[in-house]
């Protein structure tokens, strides 16, 4: 059996953090105002006069589920075009064309089979844009970081002409139509996703161009399919921008946002997505070699106050077993080790990593021992050189003759 111990110094594990203003679409109609639940019958009679009009063919799709015929059974149908009344506040007509814009441009695109196409960019797998894992509510994550292409040749390669920035596109949309697949599209599923932007280093003239691409494309083709936005490694500039254009934005926009300063990646995403889920260069217990095992086992989570040195105990050790760990701290910058203290007395603790200082960039920690009498494992991370709190999470398993304990 897997068992978690708590630090011997510790508080509460984070918790998820919701802006106030902001509440995520259900999708059940009970819930929709009397004014909304016109519109929506109002959008389908608008549809079904299309269809018969030739204007939208009759058997039109979007992601799989028919838009065409309407039934007043299809909760999925509905979830769909709820996405597009939201998007343009409840107005039929401009949903409408918007609906009909978008069906246009996926026929164009070639949207509904981009998923299986090879665009050649398995150097950017995992790297630029990529889907991994969920948050703690279950929406998939989206992470996207730019800062590769201040190469001057990456760039080149990737944006050098016309041709090669409408390839790119469509491998972004083709990331983008991935996390989409695993929505739910139902009322009270999971309906759309979250995005995690890393700012460092990113070359924001270089990339306006496809930005503004990308961001045009996701507007009038995806409306709706974010449920958080989030922003780390935010540079001041960026936040100076953000807090110009604010007031442009409408409060729904707004709430979607979360903008973390350079520094603080690990502590925010540990508010929205368990370590577990987190990649490791955010601070997080997640390798992309790990996908696809299945589930990720669970992680605890802790803090590390300023000044502070914890010592995890993990006890109950039996001879012969061996202990396998991971463990991470957001930023890292101390130092770690770990030991092991055997029960019987006059037994001479071992240290099965000696104590080194962890910069801020270092990998999560991940490492087995095989015990051969019973005692118990100490993880140390000693922050005592540091002002800073930082958030920290870890997780183990013990076998012994190949059965989990």
């Amino acid at each position: 059996m897997d068992s978690l111990s708590s630090p011997s110094k510790s508080n509460s594990a984070t918790t998820p953090h919701r802006t106030p203003s902001f509440k995520e679409d259900t999708y059940h109609l009970h819930n929709l105002k009397p004014t909304e639940k016109k519109a929506l019958e109002e959008f389908k009679e608008k549809l079904t006069i299309a269809a018969a009009d030739g204007i939208v063919a009759g058997d039109a799709s979007m992601w799989g589920i028919p838009l065409l015929p309407i039934s007043a059974t299809n909760e999925k149908t509905d979830v769909i075009l709820l996405k597009f009344l939201r998007a343009r506040e409840f107005r039929v007509q401009d949903s409408l064309n918007m609906l009909l814009k978008c069906l246009t441009w996926r026929k164009d695109f070639g949207a509904d089979n981009i998923v299986e196409e090879d665009l050649g960019f398995k150097d950017l797998e995992g790297v630029v844009a990529y889907m991994n894992g969920y948050d703690k509510q279950g929406h998939p994550v989206c992470y996207n970081a730019y800062g590769v292409f201040k190469d001057k040749e990456m760039y080149e390669k990737i944006f050098g002409d016309n041709e090669k920035l409408k390839k790119f596109l469509r491998w972004r949309v083709q990331v983008l139509e991935r996390g989409i697949k695993m929505l739910h599209f139902k009322p009270g599923g999971i309906n759309s996703i979250i995005q995690v932007t890393d700012l460092n280093d990113m070359p924001k003239r270089e990339l306006r161009v496809a930005s503004n691409h990308i961001l045009s494309l996701f507007q009038d083709n995806y409306p709706e399919m974010v449920a958080r936005k989030i922003f780390i490694n935010v540079p001041w500039y960026f936040s100076m921008l953000y807090s110009m254009f604010s007031p442009f934005l409408t409060q729904r926009t707004k709430s979607k946002f979360v903008l973390s300063k350079e520094g603080n990646a690990a502590e925010t995403l540990y508010k929205y997505i368990s370590p577990e889920n987190v990649p490791v260069q955010y601070g997080g217990l997640s390798r992309p070699n790990q996908l696809n095992t299945g589930p990720p086992k669970p992680a605890s989570e802790f803090t590390v106050k300023g000044g502070e040195k914890v010592n995890i105990q993990i006890e109950g050790i039996e001879a012969s077993a061996t202990i396998t760990w991971d463990i991470v701290v957001g930023g890292w910058d101390l130092v770690y080790s770990a030991e092991y203290v055997p029960n019987a007395n006059g037994s001479y603790t071992i240290a099965v990593e000696k104590p080194r200082k962890m910069g801020p960039v270092e990998d999560a920690v991940h490492n087995s021992y095989t015990a051969k009498e019973a005692g118990k494992l100490v993880l140390s991370v000693d922050n005592s050189a540091s002002r800073k709190r930082k958030v920290a999470s870890y997780r183990y398993l013990v076998r012994k003759s190949n059965i989990v304990m």
